[in-house]
């Protein structure tokens, strides 16, 4: 029988997860569907098609992660599971790989530079765009294989963890291989991380550019150039915001189901991580304007029809 913690986790997290899992589909399906009736697609349309595919399978990992916690918690201890870790290597290299592609997208399509490196790049993004994504896709297939072959240097560190009450015993654990995985995994996430912070910085420039620019002229500084700018910033403020906390609840998890008591630990982990899947595909949403017209149309479709 569930305890009272395994219940309230259970809810959240599929609570967490059901929002993720339709907001994604909405993202996925309505990009989709506009391809279809126009027969192109945009570079950022594109991005958000793979960026909600992988996060749907990314929720589903996390999701399945959770009842494991809760209805196997033994799985974990004995390190039988590698294939959900593996699984979600692939799926969280990929959601983090599409959604810098993304940020970069939005800066090359908003910022001003007149530097010929940026120029070329605004110049071909679109056609280079179906490669960088297909280096992503491959960087991210590379890291769930490195991780299927090292995998197994790691079971006598967990069998000596498993005995751990506390994670200041655990630390005391020496395991060199152990921690240069993890640090090597924890490098391939900082790359699209930098990524997207540059981007935000270089956003930032070029908005301080351009609003001084406007201040010199009759123009003002509240123009659509201004506006796109504040737009992107904000999308790429809030993706970084719930990466960060992606990434130490993650840490958490990581370290935590290998301790002993280290259940609600991981639990608490598990809620904050699906926030950063869930809660950035709402934000796109928001941020939007076709997403967002489309989602007012449907609900307006759906009052007429309760009206009905």
């Amino acid at each position: 029988m569930l305890s009272t913690e395994d219940n309230i986790f259970m809810i959240i997290i599929t609570g967490e997860s059901l929002i993720g899992l339709l907001g994604n589909g909405y993202i996925g399906l309505v990009n989709w569907i506009d391809w279809i009736k126009k027969k192109k697609i945009s570079s950022v349309d594109y991005i958000l098609i793979g960026l909600a595919i992988s996060r749907i399978c990314l929720l589903c990992v996390m999701v399945l992660n959770g009842f494991i916690v809760v209805f196997y918690p033994d799985v974990y201890k004995d390190d039988k599971l590698k294939i959900v870790d593996i699984f979600w290597t692939l799926t969280n290299y990929l959601s983090m790989w599409f959604a810098s592609c993304l940020n970069v997208v939005y800066f090359l399509k908003i910022a001003n530079f007149s530097h010929p490196f940026f120029l070329w790049l605004k110049w071909r993004i679109d056609r280079m765009l179906h490669w960088i994504l297909l280096v992503c896709l491959t960087i991210s297939l590379l890291s769930g294989l490195v991780l299927t072959m090292i995998s197994n240097c790691n079971s006598e560190f967990f069998n000596i963890a498993k005995h751990k009450n506390n994670f200041t015993e655990l630390f005391h654990v020496s395991k060199i291989q152990y921690f240069s995985v993890l640090s090597l995994f924890n490098l391939l996430a900082i790359v699209p991380l930098t990524v997207s912070l540059i981007s935000f910085v270089l956003l930032i420039l070029s908005l301080w550019r351009h609003t001084k620019q406007m201040k010199l002229s009759v123009t003002g500084c509240r123009n659509p150039s201004t506006q796109a700018h504040v737009g992107a910033m904000k999308t790429v403020t809030s993706f970084l915001f719930l990466l960060f906390l992606y990434y130490l609840a993650s840490l958490l998890v990581t370290f935590s189901y290998r301790v002993k008591e280290g259940k609600l630990a991981v639990m608490f982990g598990e809620i904050i991580a699906i926030l950063y899947p869930s809660g950035h595909s709402l934000i796109l949403i928001i941020g939007n304007n076709k997403l967002r017209q489309a989602a007012v149309r449907m609900l307006r479709c759906g009052k007429t029809a309760c009206v009905m």
